[in-house]
C-alpha cells in the first residue's frame, strides 16, 4: 500500500506540473505516468526481495465489504492472485494488469510500456499463460471462501486436528512472512500433516477474529490484545492450499483503515 500511494503521489505531482493545455488525452498522460512510476518502484522490490529474510507475501489490505460483491475484482487484488503476479517480470506484470482488470488497448499499453503493439502482444500472451497456469481452475468467490474459513477457525480454536486434516489439501503450503523482524518459519512448510502440527499450537495462544484482507474474508491472529498476525487463504475445489501468515509488523500498521479497491 505504501508502494502504490507512493506512485500516485508522485503521479499527482507531475499532473500538478504539466500544461493540462497542452495534454491532448489525459487519461492516456495519467495511464502513462502511474504505469511507469510502477515499473520502476516494481523493478526497486524486486532487488530488496532478493535479500528479504524469509518468505515474503504482500502487504494485507482492509478492503470494505462492497469488493466482494464484485467477485473478478477481488480475485485481482486476493493474496493468492498477488503472489501469482510475483511470478512475472515487471513488465509483464503491467501489460497483464492493464489489459486483463482495465481492459485498455493494446495501443494504448504499447506506450505505457514503451513497447510496440506487436511485443505487448506477445508478452500479454504470455504473462496469461503463466497466470493461468498458476491460478485455481475456477475463481473462488469470497463466500465460499468465508464458509471454508469459517470451518477452518474452528478447528484451529478447537484443537481438532482431524477437522483440519479434512479442510487442507495433502500439498498444502504455508508462508509465514516475519521479515526478518519477528520470529516466523524460515522455509515454506509443506504438506497436510506438517501444517496442521503448526496449526494445532495456536489453542490458547492467540485468539482469532474474522476480518477482510484483500478482498477475501481472512483471519486476524492477537496475542494478549497485540495484532500477532494476519492469515489468508487460498481455496481450491473446496480444500485450503495454501495459508498466508503475515506477521512483520511494518506490513501491518495499515490495518487500522480501509483501502479502497475499484476498477
Amino acid at each position: 500500500a505504501a508502494d502504490a500511494e507512493d506512485v500516485l503521489q508522485e503521479t499527482w505531482l507531475r499532473w500538478a506540473d504539466v500544461d493540462h493545455a497542452t495534454v491532448r488525452e489525459p487519461r492516456a498522460y495519467l495511464v502513462r505516468t502511474t504505469t511507469r512510476q510502477a515499473l520502476t518502484r516494481l523493478r526497486t522490490l524486486r532487488r530488496r526481495k532478493e535479500t528479504y529474510v524469509g518468505p515474503w507475501l504482500p502487504e494485507p489490505l482492509l478492503t470494505a465489504p462492497d469488493v466482494a460483491e464484485d467477485v473478478e475484482l477481488a480475485d485481482s487484488v486476493s493474496m493468492a492472485m498477488l503472489l501469482v503476479l510475483e511470478t512475472l517480470t515487471p513488465t509483464e506484470r503491467a501489460v497483464f494488469v492493464l489489459r486483463e482488470v482495465f481492459a485498455l488497448g493494446y495501443d494504448d499499453i504499447a506506450e505505457a510500456v514503451e513497447k510496440n503493439p506487436a511485443a505487448v502482444r506477445q508478452i500479454a500472451h504470455r504473462a496469461r499463460a503463466r497466470v493461468a497456469a498458476r491460478r485455481p481452475r475456477e475463481v473462488v468467490s469470497p463466500a465460499e471462501t468465508r464458509g471454508v474459513l469459517e470451518a477452518f477457525r474452528g478447528a484451529v480454536e478447537t484443537g481438532d486436528l482431524q477437522g483440519l486434516l479434512d479442510m487442507i489439501a495433502p500439498d498444502v503450503v504455508l508462508l509465514a512472512d516475519g521479515g526478518g523482524v519477528v520470529q516466523a518459519a524460515p522455509a515454506p512448510i509443506v504438506g497436510a500433516e506438517r501444517v496442521a502440527e503448526v496449526l494445532g499450537r495456536v489453542k490458547g495462544l492467540l485468539s482469532i477474529a474474522p476480518t477482510r484482507i484483500n478482498g477475501y474474508p481472512a483471519l486476524t491472529l492477537r496475542q494478549d490484545g497485540a495484532l500477532h498476525s494476519v492469515l489468508a487463504v487460498r481455496v481450491d475445489d473446496g480444500l485450503i492450499t495454501g495459508l498466508y501468515a503475515v506477521r512483520n509488523p511494518e506490513k501491518l500498521s495499515r490495518l487500522d483503515r480501509e483501502t479502497a479497491v475499484s476498477r
